[in-house]
Formats: C-alpha cells, structure tokens, sequence
C-alpha cells in the first residue's frame, strides 16, 4: 500500500488562529478535573452531565456558524466520522473514570497522557502516514516532561493494574478520538460535528451513568445550586469550550501534533490546581511543563 500524502502545511495565517483555539481547548479541558473534583455527583454522572449541560451552547454554535457561512453543513446529520467520534469519546471518558476508580491519579494521568503514541501508531496502520522526526522529538519530550509531571506520585503495584489497563485504554480511545475528529473535520463544520458527537456521546453516557446509579450506588442528580452550577461550569467550559476548541483547531492543524494537546492539559491541570485549589508544584514538576513546552515547539508544523 502506498504511503498517504501528508497534510499540507497550514499557512502561517490559518496557523496562529487554529494554534490559539488548541491552547484554549487545553486550558478549558484542563481544568475539568476541578469541576468533577467539586461536584457532588458520582464520576459517570459528572461525564454525563458534562456532555449533556454543553448541548444548548453546542446547538447555539451550530446554528450561528451555519448563519455565518450562508448555508447549512450537507451530509447525513449522523455520518460514519461522526459515530466514530462520539464512540471514542463516550469510551474515552467510560475508561478515563474507571482508572480514577482503580488506580492512583498520577498513573492515570501518565497512561492516559500516551495517547500521542496510539495516534501515531494508528496513523501508520490505518493510513499509512509517518510522523515527522521533529514531531517525534517533540513527542518524545513531552512524555518525559509528562513522568516529570507526576513523577513522585508515580509507581507501578500489582494492587494497580487493572487500573493502569483502563488509564491506558483511555490513551488508546482519545487517540481514535483525534483521528475520528481529524476525517469527520473534512465532510461537516466544527460545530456540527461537536454538537452531534455529543448528542450520541450523551446518550451512550446516560445509560452507563444510570447503570452505576442503581448497580453502584453512585449519586445521580446534585444536592443543590452549587452542585448545578458546578456541572454547568465543566459542560460549558470543558466541553463545549475544550472539544469545540480542539475540533475548530483539527481543521487546520496537524492530527499528530493536534494530539499534544493532551499534555497541555495536564500543564494547564497542574497550574489551575495550585492557583485555585492551592496544591504545590514542585521544580520537578515545573521543569517537566517547561520540557513540554518545548516539545510541542518542535513538533509544530512548518508553515507555508
């Protein structure tokens, strides 16, 4: 099979704005786990509520972009890209709180910061396309930075395996996340495909949130105004703001490089942790966001 052509280099016009949004994305998506960290709800309930809450800001995009651009989005509302998108992430998020549940945070967020790796990996099976050495490096760096990151907290038990297994498996489906955003991106506009990605997503995240109300015992609705409020925050701010964000930026930029975002997260985590909730930051861990930092540096795509 031959080797499929690479993206083309975005233009340093359409480079800076698509940038901007990845970096607001990471911000808004980072400081999710203080919204879920506040609320009062069990961890499935936050992710359904997280997507769920976001569907009027989503639906209010959709409407204003397709005013915008003169006419509506073509296509099936319910494309193959767009189930495929909504599956990843409804697994992604399934996972992500199944880890939490099994294993430390820090093997968590370590494992789950490796889906980079899954989506250069899947590039290559499933299209034939090869990084960049200096998205390599990049990357390389940025997993470095990221053990740096949670470093002293990190630490392989057996009591923790099964844990690491889904914080890996959550790596494994935010990868096929940024690869389905990256094909669905070239049939429908950001907003669309947000809106009904999370429509599917929602759905799927109802029922297991249900299933963990009446199996687990977990809490379903909040107890008050502020247990409201606090899941509006992380559906208005880390999804519609977070995902919006990274689909705007998957039209224009690089998937691989796209997918770096996720170390921003845990960047944007570690600094929103210590202004808001006060937790301390290391040199350690400081040094590994700056190590981040310039791994993303060189992995950015050179403009046209």
């Amino acid at each position: 099979m031959s080797t499929a052509a690479q993206p083309a280099s975005p233009a340093r016009n359409a480079f800076w704005p698509a940038f901007a949004a990845l970096l607001g994305g990471a911000m808004a998506m980072g400081i999710s786990p203080i919204f879920v960290r506040l609320s009062d709800v069990g961890p499935f309930a936050s992710a359904f509520y997280r997507v769920f809450l976001a569907l009027p800001v989503l639906y209010a995009w959709m409407r204003l972009e397709e005013r915008q651009a003169g006419t509506p989005d073509t296509g099936p509302v319910f494309s193959l890209p767009v189930i495929a998108t909504a599956l990843a992430f409804a697994a992604d998020l399934f996972f992500w709180h199944l880890a939490i549940a099994k294993t430390t945070v820090a093997n968590a967020t370590f494992f789950a910061t490796t889906a980079p790796v899954w989506v250069v990996i899947f590039g290559w099976l499933f299209f034939r396309r090869k990084a960049s050495p200096g998205a390599l490096i990049g990357l390389g760096l940025c997993l470095l930075g990221g053990l740096a990151l949670v470093g002293q907290s990190f630490a392989f038990a057996p009591g923790h395996l099964v844990g690491d297994g889904f914080a890996e498996a959550t790596a494994v489906f935010f990868g096929l996340y940024f690869l389905a955003v990256e094909k669905a991106r070239l049939r429908h506009r950001a907003a669309r495909l947000t809106f009904y990605m999370s429509v599917l997503t929602a759905a799927i995240l109802a029922l297991v949130a249900l299933w963990a109300t009446y199996s687990l015992g977990q809490r379903f609705m909040p107890s008050g105004a502020l247990g409201w409020l606090t899941l509006f925050a992380l559906a208005w701010v880390s999804h519609a703001g977070g995902q919006g964000l990274l689909s705007v930026a998957l039209g224009s930029l690089p998937v691989v490089f796209s997918s770096l975002v996720i170390f921003l997260e845990a960047v944007a985590a570690a600094a929103l942790g210590w202004l808001i909730l006060g937790e301390a930051v290391s040199p350690l861990q400081a040094l590994g966001g700056l190590v981040i930092i310039a791994g993303i540096w060189i992995a950015r795509p050179r403009m046209a």
